[in-house]
């Protein structure tokens, strides 16, 4: 535990991908930081997300030109800087002079008005405009633009119902959520951050100037105080709570808690690309290839009552989810064919909006002095523009900080990532060159997850007897020992559902069994 006696600069509260980016930032311009985590990292709505760095075309029907146009920009800066829990990934939007479409978005009620025949359809030209814009906004570099598919002879068609002949196609970028976040804590880390998980604060209060903020160890009880300039509240769907209950004060400001759900299932098609289904009610949701042998489908919009509510897809979610892509695909999606699930809470700053879906996805920062020391509270965002929000957060302190060195994550590469956009292919040749007992999915898993990294990680090993006991698809001890002494992980949850998803390919036994193993390690 810190030392009580010190004073940092930023204190952040929460550990999830705005939590940690905020302190990777500050602390590469020179500040104390002290972060902390009342769980695991990424524990929470930053491990639950559609996994994309997009633009987010729908915003455009809701005309969040500002939100979309930085996002746009930001997926190919933060490509760069990521290759290898970052790709580039390729989407196929069908379309059907049939579909009808949510009436009550503000592009759809201003066209409604001046061209009242439309009736609810959705015209190929409009969805051609919209595309052009998304192309354009964001200054695309990288990333190839948009083109039309004929379905009837594209591969991207044979999953497909017949009535879709014609599709547009575009680009976007998957993202590995749980490990940005923990990449990004990581070179905070480096940078002189102090990481504290599984840490609750309990309470902050103003003294002398200082915040005097107070922490509890949630694995042993142990409590202790830590001295700080300035704090940051990037508590996620907590930031609320953390206002009323820890800091007892009140910004005025208020908060929408939306569950997004997903499933997954069993791969649904063959190709590598990802499928934009548009819905009658407004919504959109994505299918996508998912962990080589699977189909991610999401994602809802559900008010969620409190975040304290652990978020779970409900039997209502999956039906959504099911009947919803059951509309795109030949052989309908059942139930019976989800092998998991999962959930979280987007903590959305509210803006009186009718419906959770309409909420805006952009995020809002405040700055309060009302108690005598500086506080910054975080409202919203998206993981895109998470580096954005860090950069924003950093002018709204810096004030306190007179010479504060200016903005530099830009291209920055995190932990691993430290080689071309296209250099993937390359490294997972090389590592296999060099470790001549791992095969090509498993050197695949590893040059994606740690990049650089992984010839750290693996030493000198000359056989995979060398790597220690393995607990099950390929996760080997000396992987176990690395997340652990270098990634934060505590528990089995942590590697087999966050830093992995290897638990989709683990028993029940095997993954209790590494719980075990980590235990007695901890001890």
């Amino acid at each position: 535990m810190p030392d009580p006696t010190d004073v940092c600069d930023v204190f952040v509260i929460g550990g999830g991908i705005n939590g940690c980016g905020i302190a990777r930032d500050a602390a590469g311009r020179g500040l104390k930081v002290t972060l902390a985590e009342k769980g695991d990292l990424a524990s929470a709505t930053s491990s639950a997300s559609t996994k994309l760095f997009h633009g987010g075309l729908r915003y455009l029907d809701y005309f969040e030109f500002r939100l979309v146009r930085e996002a746009l920009i930001e997926r190919e800066t933060l490509l760069r800087a990521m290759p290898h829990i970052s790709w580039p990934m390729r989407f196929v939007l069908p379309y059907a002079k049939d579909m009808r479409f949510d009436t009550e978005t503000p592009v759809a009620r201003l066209l409604g008005t001046v061209m009242p025949w439309l009736r609810g359809r959705r015209p190929a030209w409009m969805i051609r405009a919209g595309l052009f814009l998304y192309d354009t906004l964001g200054g695309r570099k990288i990333l190839p633009g948009t083109k039309v598919l004929d379905l009837r002879r594209a591969p991207e068609g044979e999953p497909l119902q017949e009535r879709f002949a014609r599709a547009y196609e575009y680009s976007d970028c998957w993202i590995e959520d749980s490990r940005l976040v923990v990449l990004n804590a990581r070179d905070a880390e480096a940078r002189g951050a102090r990481i504290l998980t599984r840490t609750e604060v309990t309470g902050a209060e103003v003294q002398d100037g200082v915040w005097q903020v107070h922490l509890r160890d949630v694995v042993t009880g142990e409590a202790q105080s830590v001295r700080a300039r300035t704090l940051v509240n990037a508590g996620g769907p907590w930031v609320r709570q953390v206002i009323d209950d820890k800091l007892h004060t009140n910004t005025g400001a208020g908060i929408r808690l939306v569950r997004g759900s997903h499933i997954v299932t069993p791969r649904l098609y063959d190709h590598d690309k990802c499928y934009f289904f548009q819905g009658t009610d407004g919504r959109i949701i994505f299918a996508i290839p998912y962990e080589t042998d699977f189909t991610l489908i999401g994602t809802t919009d559900m008010d969620h009552p409190d975040p304290s509510t652990k978020p779970v897809c409900t039997e209502q979610e999956q039906e959504y989810l099911c009947a919803f892509a059951s509309q795109y695909f030949k052989k309908p999606v059942t139930r019976d064919q989800i092998v998991w699930t999962y959930s979280g809470v987007r903590p959305l700053y509210d803006d009186g909006s009718g419906s959770a879906t309409a909420a805006t996805r952009d995020y809002t920062l405040l700055r309060d002095t009302s108690l005598g020391a500086p506080a910054v509270h975080v409202f919203g965002g998206k993981i895109t523009t998470y580096r954005r929000l860090a950069e924003s957060a950093l002018e709204k302190i810096a004030p306190d900080f007179p010479g504060l060195s200016a903005a530099w994550t830009a291209g920055v590469a995190l932990p691993g990532g430290d080689f071309p956009v296209e250099g993937v292919t390359a490294h997972v040749a090389r590592l296999k060159g060099d470790y001549a007992f791992l095969n090509d999915r498993w050197a695949l898993r590893l040059i994606r997850a740690y990049g650089t990294d992984a010839w750290e990680m693996l030493g000198d090993a000359q056989g995979a007897d060398d790597l220690g006991h393995t607990f099950g698809a390929t996760l080997t001890e000396a992987e176990v020992n690395w997340l652990m002494q270098r990634e934060y992980a505590r528990e089995a949850e942590d590697i087999v559902w966050r830093r992995s998803k290897l638990g989709l390919r683990m028993s029940e036994a095997e993954i209790s069994a590494l719980d075990e193993w980590m235990r007695g390690r901890n001890t």
